[in-house]
């Protein structure tokens, strides 16, 4: 009699977005994901205690950037949630942020559907949006800001690029970009950003030790300089951050005279 070999059941391959850090600021399906994992590969960043909270068998994998250190190069990432998932089991890829907002989603996704292996998408909270709304800054305000733009520091833009930004006005907010801060600043100047811009920067959203620095664009860097500011952190340039609340920055005078009249009168 012929046995037949069994064909191993193949695993899957979940991308989680774990937002800005919070473990609270996960989505419930996220949460879900990691319960059911065989396997988790997390990053340095993104929310640093849930996957031995919410996968405590599972089999954890530091996988984790920091700037000049790679821990695991990408391919090898690629190659490690397609072994595992030929392997039969179930594998989280935890990501801070979201999966497709500068990491590299794209690539792991592609790289799993180009070995058969089945996978899905957990959106996140991104960095971009929470972190400018945790120091009080809207990255779009009615009558100030209608449109905002994400870049990456990695990633410094052409003149063209920095020229049509200046043109197209609205909000600029930065990711990874102290490395290139003084090149960015500087850019940015030559390419027509007006010498009052506000600009700030955040430095470990959404966290105990957040700090807020503030200056206008010119003095950007110098200020990001002398008081040490270092990643991670996210660059917001644009009028709106002058709005920058937890600096105690702007007073009554940028508020509209009707909402400042209808506080006073909710207060009499």
């Amino acid at each position: 009699m012929t046995v037949k070999s069994r064909t191993p059941t193949i695993g899957s391959v979940t991308l989680v977005g774990g937002g800005p850090g919070p473990v609270d600021l996960m989505t419930m399906r996220a949460i879900r994901a990691l319960e059911a994992a065989d396997v988790v590969l997390y990053d340095r960043l993104g929310p640093r205690t849930a996957h031995t909270q919410y996968a405590p068998t599972a089999k954890h994998i530091y996988v984790g950037k920091r700037p000049g250190h790679h821990r695991m190069t990408q391919s090898d990432i690629n190659a490690s949630l397609i072994e595992h998932a030929l392997l039969g089991r179930n594998v989280v890829r935890l990501k801070g942020g979201d999966p497709y907002v500068f990491g590299r989603g794209g690539e792991e996704l592609d790289a799993c559907v180009l070995a058969g292996i089945p996978v899905s998408v957990v959106p996140g909270i991104s960095s971009a949006l929470s972190v400018p709304g945790a120091a009080g800054i809207p990255i779009t305000h009615r009558g100030i800001s209608t449109k905002f733009t994400v870049i990456s520091g990695h990633d410094p833009l052409s003149s063209d690029e920095c020229r049509a930004l200046a043109l197209l006005g609205g909000t600029v907010v930065i990711l990874m970009g102290m490395g290139t801060l003084n090149q960015t600043v500087q850019s940015f100047m030559d390419a027509g950003f007006a010498d009052q811009t506000p600009a700030a920067i955040i430095e470990r959203g959404l966290s105990e030790q957040q700090r807020i620095t503030t200056a206008p664009l010119p003095r950007l860097a110098q200020a990001a300089h002398d008081v040490g500011c270092v990643s991670p952190a996210v660059v917001v340039i644009g009028e709106v951050a002058a709005r920058c609340v937890q600096t105690g920055q702007g007073g009554s005078e940028q508020f509209p005279d009707d909402l400042i009249q209808l506080i006073s009168q909710c207060r009499v």
